[in-house]
């Protein structure tokens, strides 16, 4: 007989613009994992990665970790033997508390990222660590923290952007150094490829989403800031600024108007090789208005990221494109806070008895390899032997025998491989929770739609029980999902119980579209925003932005680029083997005339060489990105792949010039053919 087929509504967690909904069709023990026709972002459809890999490597028995493990071999050789949960705890606790005994909390380092963004599996694991006292690898400074300090500074929010919605009326939508057709394929489609309004996107690489766009201004890599000040000279030179909107609601703009007034389109054309009339033409469509901005995280992963998103945020505060329907600027809605949530209350923060010690992944694997310093390191929602800088020094740093690792995850990932104990996590499909989009101003929930394989578990409990080992007694660190959910429920204003909620699967965060920033007033100390004032100084930071470019690479090397991939959504699905296939070796992209220059063919083996380390790839030919640019996706698991390494092998942890963070899109290498 047929068995009934039960549908179940759902959100995918994944770290991506889309936050779609989800229908999992479940027949007995069966699951199949399709989007939701009637959410208005997934419309019906999945992406290929999500729809592969939920289908796929996240219901593969043989893929997943089952059990709780206990490392058998060397660090690194992946070899572990299965031990029961309490012999596990009893393990780590016994260890953990020695160390605390001996060298006091701030021996202990953990790190994590965006491996899930369901909040309680986000957040909940915080408590624990704010109890214990442990050091952080500061998350942020691996991805987007220096676009967080400038315009933290700067307006005053940097997760606070427009409502996706108001694009309708608007005229025009710049998109400066992101990607959806990769990071967010649904907005890239029926948000952005769709609109019905001028359409710019700035980008070094022609992405698909570029290759919609009405104009693409395609800057060498580094002189993002001077093709901004270029595009104010236009604005100012035909009348755009709004000099009510800056007298009124900025501070410093007098600072930085100097410079801009030198900075002509053909100034502009010879620092960043676009043509003087693209500048004009794009600086026209952005300054007749309404117009929204979107600032890519990739913008700014150089050694001068921060300064460009400040320069690149003078196009919304001189214009005045801020505060009125159908303008804009955004980098990231931190859409629950937006909707209510409280933070601070879901990662108990009272509960640290000092600010945490935190470092930079720019940073970890120095501060790692130094046995005076850490004792223990703690891994979880990530893969930083996959996705950290300085591959090869992280590997020898996690091979420190007296470094006692934990590692929680879905796979046997590469840092996996360099536990003591592991720890195994369940999946979307596997326990309740709640999600956000940071995108569109929309919550949905996370259904269980079956048993955790194996003896997994939910993050949340796994750090409950955790702290059950640790005689840890405070209430917060024991709180029960039913309880968390409903109070994250509350503060978001989330009518009706889970089961309602999960029956309808999503909501906006406010019906109607919303004009974010109407009110004028930012949460700076000036309530303005402020382009030049004291606050930068007292970060050590220049007083304003500038526009200055980085250095062009010298001869015979090569600027190195590793976007996101439309086959992995970081370093995840990686070991997904359909979507593996769909990828083929790892390859390097050069232009055509760069190729011809090096006598290096299409199908050719190269060696990509610098400071902090060597590759193999295969030579893919295209004019994909300007002379001197090299392009190879990022998210491979360097256990995967013939020389056990991935592209990080080459990043050598350049700095940001704001929040300690990633400079990685600065990376250069040399290139040579093998022979």
């Amino acid at each position: 007989m047929n068995q009934p087929v039960e549908r179940i509504r759902s959100s995918c967690p994944r770290d991506c613009y889309d936050g779609c909904g989800i229908v999992i069709e479940k027949r007995g023990d069966t699951l199949r994992v399709l989007g939701d026709p009637d959410h208005p972002v997934s419309r019906g459809r999945l992406c290929g990665k999500c729809a592969i890999a939920y289908n796929g490597v996240w219901q593969d028995p043989a893929a997943r970790l089952l059990y709780p493990l206990r490392r058998s071999g060397p660090k690194g050789s992946g070899k572990f033997e299965r031990i029961s949960w309490e012999t596990a705890l009893a393990a780590i606790a016994g260890r953990t508390q020695a160390i605390l005994s001996a060298q006091g909390p701030e021996a202990i380092l953990h790190t994590h990222y965006s491996g899930t963004l369901s909040l309680m599996a986000l957040l909940f694991p915080m408590r624990f660590f704010h109890r214990l006292g442990a050091a952080e690898v500061d998350p942020d400074t691996i991805c987007n923290a220096a676009g967080h300090v400038a315009w933290r500074t700067m307006f005053g929010s940097s997760s606070m952007g427009f409502d996706p919605r108001t694009a309708d009326q608007s005229r025009c939508i710049l998109i400066w150094g992101a990607n959806p057709s990769h990071a967010g394929p649904h907005t890239h489609k029926h948000w952005f490829a769709a609109a019905r309004v001028a359409r710019i996107v700035v980008d070094p690489i022609r992405t698909d989403t570029a290759a919609v766009a009405d104009i693409h201004l395609q800057p060498r890599p580094g002189t993002d800031a001077a093709l901004a000040f270029s595009l104010l000279h236009v604005l100012w030179r035909d009348g755009k600024i709004d000099a009510g909107f800056v007298a009124a609601h900025t501070q410093g703009a007098d600072e930085v108007l100097p410079q801009i007034q030198s900075c002509t389109p053909e100034w502009g054309a010879r620092q960043t090789g676009v043509p003087a009339a693209l500048i004009e033409q794009a600086a026209q469509l952005y300054g007749s208005g309404p117009a929204l901005l979107w600032a890519g995280q990739g913008l700014q992963r150089q050694a001068r990221g921060g300064n460009i998103m400040r320069a690149i945020g003078l196009l919304p505060a001189l214009t005045g494109n801020i505060g009125k329907p159908g303008t804009g600027f955004y980098y990231l809605n931190d859409t629950a806070a937006m909707a209510g949530l409280d933070a601070g209350r879901m990662v108990g923060a009272h509960l640290a008895a000092r600010e945490p010690v935190r470092i930079s992944h720019m940073d970890l694997a120095r501060e790692l390899a130094r046995p005076d310093r850490f004792r223990s390191l703690w891994v979880w929602n990530t893969n930083p032997l996959a996705s950290a800088p300085r591959q090869s020094a992280l590997r020898a740093a996690m091979s420190r025998e007296e470094l006692f690792t934990v590692v929680i995850d879905c796979f046997q990932t590469d840092s996996v491989d360099y536990a003591d104990i592991v720890l195994p996590a369940a999946s979307l499909l596997e326990f309740d929770d709640l999600t956000c989009s940071y995108f569109h101003l929309h919550v949905g929930v996370q259904s269980k739609a079956t048993e955790p394989l194996g003896e997994a578990l939910p993050n949340q409990e796994i750090f409950r029980r955790l702290a059950s080992a640790l005689d840890i007694t405070e209430p917060e660190l024991h709180e029960q999902d039913t309880s968390l959910i409903a109070g994250m429920m509350a503060e978001m204003h989330i009518p009706g119980t889970f089961a309602e909620f999960q029956q309808r699967g999503w909501q906006w965060i406010a019906e109607s579209p919303q004009v974010l920033h109407s009110d004028l007033h930012f949460s700076t100390p000036s309530g303005r925003i402020e382009i030049a004032s004291d606050a930068w100084t007292a970060q050590k930071l220049p007083r304003a932005p500038h526009a200055d470019v980085d250095p062009p690479p010298a001869p015979g090397r090569f600027r190195l680029l590793t976007p996101a991939s439309d086959l992995r959504l970081n370093d995840s699905y990686a070991n997904d083997p359909q979507l593996s296939l769909q990828a083929g070796p790892a390859s390097v992209i050069l232009h055509p005339e760069d190729a011809g220059a090096l006598g290096i063919k299409a199908g050719d083996s190269v060696s990509l060489n610098n400071a902090a380390g060597n590759m193999e790839l295969i030579a893919e030919i295209d004019d994909l990105a300007p002379r001197g640019v090299l392009v190879s996706y990022k998210g491979r698991w360097p256990k995967q792949e013939p020389g056990g390494c991935n592209v990080n092998v080459l990043n050598d942890a350049i700095v940001a010039d704001m929040g300690a963070s990633s400079g990685v899109h600065s990376t250069e290498v040399e290139i040579v053919r093998k022979m």
